[in-house]
């Protein structure tokens, strides 16, 4: 992926041992490098008690540069989700810091959270997450309408991802009337209409067949 457009973290699943390939551990403690994005820091996320304690993720720590494009690989249950709600703030953090630009987002609540979630970072879910009652079009514009984005500018910056992504004809329906591939694209497309700085994809191709997935992916470098 060039440098400058989106950085996009993928989960799979690995019938192998879990574990992060394609990245490096940190150094600096607390410090992004002028070309870091993303940076983990010994962070861990502990579910129960002590009588009962799950260790979802456990130490993990590495760093992602703008541009890059990294899967994290694991077995089903090993914690690829935990982690990237935790990165995407959708779960906090137990121990440790996860920086993003010159943020740690471990640290911000309220206004400037939400803020964050608004205009810095694009989620694709593995279950989509469209909204039943809008079309197409509206749940891409709905991330635009958030940020007060003028109605002319929503449309073309639509027309525009629609067209890279190839669903410009599925932007006037339900997503009922779509197939799993279409949707999976519409969603996105929802993620990448705010230009976010990066993107976080959880199991984005699980539900598609091997040509939609390929698509999918290649359509997002």
């Amino acid at each position: 992926m060039a440098a400058g457009k989106p950085y996009i973290l993928n989960t799979v699943k690995s019938g192998r041992n879990p574990r992060i390939p394609a990245c490096r551990m940190l150094a600096n403690e607390g410090r992004l490098s002028m070309n870091e994005i993303l940076k983990l820091d010994n962070v861990e996320k502990y579910y129960g008690n002590k009588a009962n304690l799950t260790k979802a993720v456990d130490k993990i720590s590495f760093s992602v540069e703008k541009g890059e494009f990294v899967g994290i690989m694991g077995a089903s249950g090993s914690g690829k989700t935990t982690l990237l709600n935790c990165i995407s703030t959708i779960d906090r953090v137990t121990a440790g810091h996860i920086y993003v630009g010159d943020k740690d987002i471990t640290t911000i609540r309220g206004n400037e959270l939400n803020k964050f979630r608004r205009e810095e970072l694009g989620f694709i879910f593995q279950d989509f997450n469209l909204l039943d009652t809008l079309t197409g079009y509206e749940n891409i514009a709905l991330a635009l309408s958030i940020q007060n984005v003028k109605p002319k500018e929503i449309d073309s910056r639509i027309k525009e991802v629609a067209k890279r992504l190839g669903i410009e004809e599925v932007l006037n329906k339900y997503s009922y009337q779509m197939s799993g591939g279409q949707k999976q694209r519409v969603a996105a497309a929802r993620a990448l209409i705010t230009n976010p700085k990066l993107i976080l994809a959880d199991e984005p191709t699980g539900a598609l067949d091997s040509k939609s997935s390929r698509y999918l992916l290649e359509s997002m470098k």
